[in-house]
């Protein structure tokens, strides 16, 4: 139950005026009020929306049980004359758009209340309660859930930020990553045979299929020869490395250094052979509502991990895909 702020005005106004008092009404374990709205003398809430070119959605921050979808997905919302923006993907954020991220639907503004028309979620209406110079809280009435957004100006916005802190689901973000470049130093090992990793969205945010199909095999056509856990984590003082590991079950766990060189490219680390890999994004996924993802039920193959004899023999292994 969230609780219901009085501000200490409010008690010196009982104080002073005997004949007017404040009324609390508790609500029900199971609901969510929204809370107490600070709004800004003299302008209409379609100038607060406009107030900031973005909106970051803090998700962390979200009361109640339910889900609005366009809401669930992106990252940032912006509102410029009745049209309704997102960044809900981490490739592009920052350039696509202008910063703005696409266009996702509509929107009407009238006294405190928002009303939104997404191109796939459809109709939406929320309360809008402004809680203090740069955060509003849209409170939805039909599934009882509040959503906090932070503004910001683009110019002022830290897109790297975002990126690196959700690295995880910019995996998720392409169909396959291909292998595209293999070192030619490093001790020999099982995952140089693995030529596709796939990252999947939704339900635990952690699985992960591999697959040692030829390189240039259509994304679509790829049979995954393993599927398992994985887990992205933060390198202590340095924001743009992180650590990624594949859970591989009996076949133990790969570790790696993870670095972005660009939107669709990354390199591992391989931490105990030395190796440097490449893979390169397949297939770049748009989301425009939470659970768009791609048919993942492709079949899956019974091929057994094998170790390459000598990357030597790989011919693209000291080549750099351009």
């Amino acid at each position: 139950m969230k609780t219901i702020k009085l501000l200490s005005i409010f008690t010196l106004i009982t104080t002073l005026l005997s004949s007017c008092y404040t009324e609390v009404i508790v609500d029900d374990y199971n609901t969510v009020s929204p809370s107490t709205s600070v709004p800004i003398a003299g302008i209409s809430l379609e100038q607060l929306l406009r107030s900031h070119e973005l909106w970051y959605v803090d998700i962390n921050q979200t009361i109640g049980y339910g889900e609005t979808p366009f809401l669930q997905k992106a990252f940032t919302i912006s509102f410029r004359n009745g049209i309704l923006y997102a960044n809900n993907n981490l490739v592009g954020i920052g350039s696509q758009g202008n910063g703005y991220g696409i266009s996702i639907g509509y929107y009407d503004t009238y006294n405190m209340i928002l009303d939104t028309d997404h191109d796939l979620d459809g109709l939406g209406s929320f309360d809008v309660y402004q809680i203090d110079s740069n955060t509003i809280e849209l409170y939805n009435p039909y599934n009882d859930t509040s959503y906090f957004l932070h503004g910001y100006q683009r110019s002022t916005f830290d897109y790297d930020l975002v990126f690196y802190n959700n690295i995880h689901y910019f995996m998720q973000e392409y169909e396959a990553w291909e292998k595209t470049y293999t070192s030619d130093y490093g001790v020999l090992n099982e995952f140089d045979n693995e030529n596709f990793l796939q990252f999947l969205a939704g339900g635990n945010d952690a699985t992960f299929r591999s697959s040692q199909d030829l390189v240039g095999t259509d994304p679509n056509t790829i049979i995954w020869d393993f599927i398992g856990n994985y887990g992205v984590s933060d390198v202590n003082g340095n924001m743009y490395l992180k650590t990624l590991t594949l859970d591989y079950d009996f076949f133990d766990n790969e570790y790696f250094e993870l670095s972005v060189i660009n939107d669709n490219t990354v390199e591992l680390h391989h931490a105990a052979s030395g190796t440097v890999y490449e893979f390169t994004g397949r297939g770049y996924i748009q989301y425009l509502k939470t659970g768009t993802t791609l048919d993942r039920s492709k079949k899956s193959g019974d091929k057994k991990r094998k170790q390459r004899t000598d990357k030597k023999d790989n011919p693209r292994s000291n080549t750099r895909s351009s």
